[in-house]
């Protein structure tokens, strides 16, 4: 039986404390929310698939961007959409994001995408974000995920075959080490999806997994 793992602290007070203490890097930045966010040969082609995709759209889609982060990646992304929201669990984050990135079409929330009631939007981002989740809160979220229609999933996973959705303990870590990555398709989550398309895979060095961001359309 996958246990469930004893969570020391509020999730909101461990992300707080990763940027904090910059545990992701960017020892010269206030916040920073990791090379995957910042790495030009990561982030280029991901912007490239999405803006392609918010294009075909005409620009008229309602976005909601669940862990936004620094906003290095949504800061490219905004002009495509008709609003868009960006949402994130630390509060001093959202508050720096706030007074760096004004756009009319543009408002932050922090919130907890596991337990607080999200924006209306046509399609959710969801960019490294559940890697870092428990079951149980990767499966809070996933309830709220139905009423979307699209859905840009973004994970890190290993190589070849593994055991999808191991259980973990909320933090800076993921599920690589345990072999395992998040598919919300399989146990215990069962996204109910109509379609799955892969827009983008990046291969990472050093037998560091890869990078795969998929698209689902819901209905």
């Amino acid at each position: 039986m996958d246990k469930k793992p004893k969570q020391p602290w509020p999730t909101k007070d461990v992300m707080t404390q990763i940027y904090d203490m910059k545990l992701w890097g960017g020892k010269d930045f206030d916040f920073y929310s990791g090379s995957g966010s910042h790495n030009f040969e990561i982030t280029k082609p991901y912007l490239d698939v999405l803006i392609t995709f918010l294009e075909a759209n005409n620009k008229s889609l309602i976005v909601c961007d669940l862990g936004c982060g620094d906003f290095n990646i949504g800061k490219h992304l905004t002009k495509y959409t008709k609003k868009y929201y960006a949402i994130d669990i630390v509060e001093s984050l959202i508050d720096r994001n706030k007074n760096i990135f004004k756009e009319a079409n543009l408002e932050f929330h922090c919130l907890d995408i596991a337990k607080d009631e999200l924006p209306y939007a046509d399609f959710i981002i969801l960019r490294q974000v559940l890697q870092h989740l428990s079951n149980i809160e990767i499966q809070n979220v996933v309830k709220k995920l139905e009423i979307y229609k699209y859905i840009i999933l973004t994970e890190h996973v290993p190589f070849g075959n593994f055991t999808p959705n191991k259980n973990i303990i909320f933090g800076q870590g993921i599920r690589l080490k345990q072999n395992s990555g998040v598919n919300l398709l399989e146990a215990p989550f069962r996204l109910k999806i109509k379609e799955e398309t892969i827009l983008n895979e990046h291969i990472l060095e050093n037998n560091k997994g890869r990078i795969v961001t998929t698209l689902y359309n819901l209905f």
